[in-house]
């Protein structure tokens, strides 16, 4: 991997208010609390951040709440992806006027059978009407909730096309030999899988670190992974071990609902525990087996989450 952005991205949850209002608040006190934990930045508006149950309205008051409460934009990769044009490219030009470090965008997700000369053209579109040389754009793949993969060949037609603005990719596919593929035919990519459980492999084969959504939870150790593998520290292969335990139990469950219960668990604030529908929330009886298989997993949820915002 040469150039772009490193280390752990956290696709920040997004809180709710018990009337599902988003909470402003809470969203730029937890977004500091992750920058203080380790994240080396946010992913936020991904799908771990309910963003396609955000408004665009909203996605833009909420970024520009983040840079107001001294977040800074150089730490922030937006989720700009929407079905339609307009507005994807207006999203990611609020993203790069306020100075983000990038935009992660999903493709327009609602027509399935996409051709790549339709992909690339969508692509296309955008990067020409933003028409801004600071643009920093990062693919998302994650064909089991978009229904339109990001096949290598779009992928080798948009580097070729826009070899400047588009410098990365989240592989969310769940497929390690799709990622595997990414990083041996695209080194100038950075590329983050959606998951920490492989990152000692991953980072060994040029993988700019993960983009994940345990990493709201366990962001501490999962730095800590990070800082042993790039130290060569022998810590790591141990490490690795615990940070994918723990993985594997979130992997069982509906992530967000569970970060989220885990949340309102830790802090005593139960509107943590809110998301919008169409999701809906963690049952107690699954709470309490998700805590036990945690624990077992290795996952200190005290320490884990010290200075939780409530």
């Amino acid at each position: 991997m040469s150039g772009g952005l490193a280390g752990v991205f956290v696709p920040a949850l997004t809180p709710f208010t018990r009337t599902l209002e988003a909470d402003t608040g809470r969203f730029q006190a937890y977004c500091r609390w992750l920058l203080d934990r380790g994240a080396d930045g946010l992913a936020v508006f991904g799908t771990t951040s309910e963003a396609n149950s955000l408004s665009f309205a909203e996605r833009t008051s909420l970024l520009e709440a983040l840079i107001e409460a001294g977040i800074p934009a150089g730490k922030l990769l937006p989720g700009t992806g929407l079905s339609a044009l307009p507005e994807t490219v207006a999203l990611t030009r609020h993203a790069v006027g306020l100075g983000c470090a990038g935009v992660l965008m999903l493709p327009p997700f609602y027509y399935k059978n996409i051709s790549d000369d339709g992909l690339v053209a969508a692509y296309s579109e955008t990067v020409e009407r933003v028409g801004d040389a600071r643009l920093k754009l990062y693919l998302y793949h994650i064909p089991q909730m978009s229904g339109v993969p990001i096949t290598l060949t779009a992928m080798e037609r948009l580097l070729k096309k826009f070899p400047q603005t588009i410098v990365g990719i989240k592989d969310s596919s769940g497929n390690w030999e799709n990622t595997k593929a990414i990083l041996t035919q695209f080194p100038q990519l950075a590329t983050f899988p959606a998951t920490e459980a492989r990152l000692l492999e991953g980072m060994a084969l040029g993988a700019a670190g993960c983009i994940s959504a345990s990493a709201n939870m366990n962001i501490a150790m999962i730095r800590e992974l990070i800082d042993a593998i790039r130290a060569k520290d022998k810590s790591a292969a141990p490490k690795q071990q615990t940070v994918a335990a723990i993985r594997q139990v979130m992997e069982k469950l509906p992530v967000i609902a569970a970060m989220k219960a885990l949340y309102a668990q830790a802090s005593g604030a139960a509107d943590w525990a809110v998301v919008r529908p169409p999701l809906t929330g963690l049952s107690a009886a699954a709470a309490t087996g998700m805590m036990a298989d945690l624990d077992k997993a290795g996952f200190r949820a005290a320490s884990a989450l010290q200075g939780l915002p409530g």
